[in-house]
C-alpha cells in the first residue's frame, strides 16, 4: 500500500513540476502597470541605414520615360525568376565597399544611408550629369524585401517579407510561430552594425517589449528561439502528456522487476 502511494505521489509530482508553466506560453501578459507606449514606440523608429549586402530597388522616372531605360533593367537578368530571385537580378547590391554601380553614374556609396538620402544622392547626380530640372526627376529607393533568418525552436531558414516594417510577432508569425518548447522569455536578436554583430535580447511574454527598440526587426537579423528545459528532460509540454509518459516509465520498470523476479 505504502508502495502504490509513493508511486501516485511520484506521477503527480512528476506530471505538475514537468511541464510548461502556462504563464511561459502566453504572448504579451501585463505583468506590470501598464503604460501608453505609443509615443515610446513612434520614438524608436528609426530610418533603416543600408549595409553590405542590402539589394536596394531602385526606378528613376522622367518626362521622357524613354531616356531612362538603361536605368532600370527590369527582367534582364533571368526571365524565368519571381519573387527574391527577380529581385536580386533587377536590384543593386550593396558590395563589400558600401557600393552600388549604376548605368551611366557609376559606382555611389551608400552605405550607412537611409533610403530617402540615397533617392537625393541620385537625383543631385542626374541633374548634375544627366538630365535638367524641367525633366521632372522622381527617384524612389526601397529594400527588396525585408530579410531575416530564423532557427531553433521555430520555423527555420531564410525568410523574407515584403513590407519596409515588421515587427517582431509578425515576423515569428511568417516563420510559422514558436513551438510549445521554445524559451519566449528569452528571445535573441543577432543584429549587424557597422562595428560588427551585437545580441539583444527580448521577452515576448511581457507587454512591454512593445517598447523595446528591438520590437520592430531590421534586414539581416538573427533570431534564435532557445528551448526550454522541459525539451532535454523529454517530458510533456502538459499535465496529461506528462502522467502519460510517467505511466509509461513506470509500467516498463514493473515489468522488468516482474520478470526477473520469475527467473
Amino acid at each position: 500500500m505504502k508502495r502504490t502511494f509513493f508511486l501516485v505521489l511520484v506521477v503527480i509530482n512528476t506530471a505538475f513540476f514537468s511541464c510548461i508553466p502556462y504563464k511561459d506560453t502566453v504572448y504579451l501578459q501585463n505583468k506590470s502597470q501598464a503604460t501608453d507606449s505609443i509615443q515610446k514606440i513612434v520614438e524608436q523608429q528609426k530610418p533603416y541605414r543600408v549595409q553590405i549586402n542590402d539589394i536596394l530597388n531602385i526606378r528613376i522616372k522622367v518626362t521622357d520615360q524613354d531616356n531612362v531605360q538603361i536605368f532600370n533593367p527590369i527582367g534582364i537578368g533571368n526571365l524565368n525568376a519571381s519573387g527574391a530571385e527577380r529581385a536580386y537580378f533587377d536590384g543593386f547590391t550593396v558590395d563589400l565597399h558600401g557600393n552600388i554601380r549604376i548605368p551611366e553614374l557609376g559606382d555611389m556609396n551608400v552605405l550607412g544611408y537611409t533610403a530617402t538620402e540615397i533617392e537625393t544622392l541620385i537625383t543631385d547626380k542626374l541633374l548634375a550629369d544627366q538630365f535638367k530640372e524641367t525633366a521632372n526627376i522622381f527617384v524612389t529607393v526601397k529594400l527588396t524585401g525585408l530579410r531575416y533568418t530564423t532557427y531553433g525552436e521555430i520555423g527555420s531558414g531564410m525568410q523574407t517579407i515584403y513590407q519596409e516594417r515588421v515587427n517582431i510577432f509578425e515576423a515569428i508569425a511568417n516563420a510559422g510561430d514558436i513551438t510549445d518548447v521554445g524559451n519566449k522569455k528569452d528571445v535573441l536578436i543577432i543584429r549587424q552594425y557597422p562595428e560588427g554583430q551585437k545580441i539583444h535580447h527580448i521577452d515576448l511574454t511581457h507587454v512591454n517589449v512593445m517598447n523595446s527598440p528591438y520590437y520592430y526587426i531590421q534586414p539581416n537579423d538573427m533570431i534564435y528561439v532557445k528551448p526550454l528545459k522541459q525539451k532535454s528532460w523529454g517530458t510533456g509540454t502538459n499535465v496529461l502528456q506528462n502522467i502519460g509518459a510517467v505511466a509509461t516509465v513506470l509500467s516498463l520498470i514493473t515489468t522488468t522487476i516482474l520478470v526477473f523476479q520469475r527467473i
